[in-house]
Order: C-alpha cells, then sequence, then structure tokens
C-alpha cells in the first residue's frame, strides 16, 4: 500500500528503472517534462494527479481500492 508521496514516487522510480527508461523517456511517454518526473520520484507533493497518474499507469502501476 502506498500512503504518501515519497512511497509512490519510490515506487514509480523502481518500475521505471525495471523497465529500462529513463526519467526523460518517461516524461516524453506522459508528454511531460522531464523536471516533473524528477520531482515525482523525489516524492514531492504535487497537485498534478493527472500526470502522476499518468506516469504510474505508464510503468504499469496498479493503483486499487480495497
Amino acid at each position: 500500500m502506498i500512503r504518501n508521496a515519497q512511497e509512490f514516487g519510490a515506487a514509480i522510480a523502481q518500475a521505471r528503472k525495471s523497465l529500462g527508461l529513463t526519467q526523460r523517456e518517461l516524461a516524453l511517454a506522459i508528454n511531460s517534462g522531464e523536471r516533473f518526473i524528477v520531482d515525482l520520484e523525489a516524492g514531492k507533493a504535487t497537485a498534478q494527479l493527472g500526470k502522476a497518474l499518468a506516469a504510474a499507469r505508464a510503468v504499469g502501476l496498479r493503483l486499487d481500492m480495497n
């Protein structure tokens, strides 16, 4: 379970690396800037939930509500 922005960012980074993607490649895949990916993976709180969820989908993370 992901409980905060830091854990979410770490999960994105781990999944991205396992796919062999750079931060730049992930940014391009979701039509975002590389700075956003850097900040997201660092756990910076952001109001850009849509981009954060797009990044999660792009690296295959599934977020379930149980």
